[in-house]
């Protein structure tokens, strides 16, 4: 087993709650006639999907247009877990799936043990906490930004762990999982070059974002400039709005982002209160009821698009 992989026993807690799920299944995935894989949430289940191909189902705990951070397991999802064959998921991430998998049977795979996170903090204002978050669930982000996603090439080096950890649970076809693993960094590199030449040439870079998600995209030149911290529930504070406000104007920003899973309105107020616009700036923590048909690449591909209108890309 690999290093990333950690064994743990369920609590006999689990065990009970298993017995009573029965056969519950999660989502139509229940029916497939391979191994099963379960995901925390959306990426992680996207890659996991990719990788394993027809002969494994990829369940996702996080359904569309929820907030995967408020995800509370159902009876049926503990179930699921228990049942896997792989658990995928990113520590720190869902505190509800850390805590329901300190004991699981099945190998679990973190992407934050086989990906190279960015540190949480890397300026004065990431490192400051905002109204509605404590502190200690400011403390709870951890050292690490978690939303390596939002890098294309990272995603790529999670779908090879991904292919890794299929090939110990199912050896046989350990090449088939490689290959696949091959195939979608292949695209990924793709978007990867969409981004460096779709944004090397703006004429603006700072960007203001609703919260602190998109660091991982910062290499491509632009400049990330939050409301509001890790935490996508945090609130401004007053000298965070006065802040962003005169950033705006010196910098001639002309569009605030927002996100679907959760609330515009610190966004919008900022907007109108200097009478500029508010788009669409998808952090792709998680499907919305609008974008269930869509998926990571098209959603990274319109997030480029949305990226050269605001910054006055060529």
């Amino acid at each position: 087993m690999s290093l990333a992989t950690r064994l743990l026993p369920l609590p006999s807690l689990l065990a009970a709650t298993v017995l009573l799920a029965g056969c519950g299944q999660l989502g139509d995935d229940a029916s497939g006639n391979g191994r099963r894989a379960v995901a925390s949430f959306y990426p992680l289940a996207w890659v996991t999907e990719r990788v394993a191909g027809d002969d494994w189902t990829v369940e996702n705990l996080t359904q569309p247009g929820q907030e995967p951070h408020d995800l509370e397991l159902t009876i049926a999802q503990t179930a699921a877990l228990e049942d896997a064959d792989l658990i995928v998921l990113e520590d720190g991430f869902q505190p509800a799936v850390d805590a329901t998998v300190e004991g699981a049977d099945a190998p679990v795979l973190d992407a934050a043990a086989v990906v190279d996170l960015l540190p949480a903090t890397e300026d004065e204002h990431e490192g400051e906490e905002h109204e509605g978050e404590t502190a200690e669930e400011h403390a709870e982000h951890g050292d690490f930004d978690p939303h390596f996603w939002l890098d294309p090439l990272l995603v790529a080096d999670f779908a090879d762990a991904v292919a890794d950890e299929l090939g110990e649970v199912d050896p046989d076809a350990a090449q088939t999982y490689a290959d696949n693993a091959a195939a979608l960094r292949t695209e990924l590199e793709s978007l990867d070059q969409d981004y460096t030449d779709g944004l090397a040439s703006c004429e603006r870079t700072t960007t203001v974002v609703s919260h602190q998600a998109f660091a991982y995209m910062a290499r491509y030149g632009l400049d990330f400039e939050p409301i509001a911290g890790l935490s996508p529930d945090a609130e401004a504070t007053a000298a965070d709005l006065a802040r962003l406000q005169e950033l705006i104007t010196e910098d001639g920003v002309t569009t605030v982002f927002s996100e679907r899973l959760v609330s515009a309105k610190m966004a919008e107020t900022l907007a109108d209160d200097l009478g500029v616009s508010t788009a669409i700036l998808d952090p792709i923590e998680g499907l919305s009821d609008d974008t269930t048909d869509e998926d990571y690449l098209s959603l990274m591909s319109e997030n480029l698009t949305a990226l050269q209108q605001a910054n006055g890309c060529s």
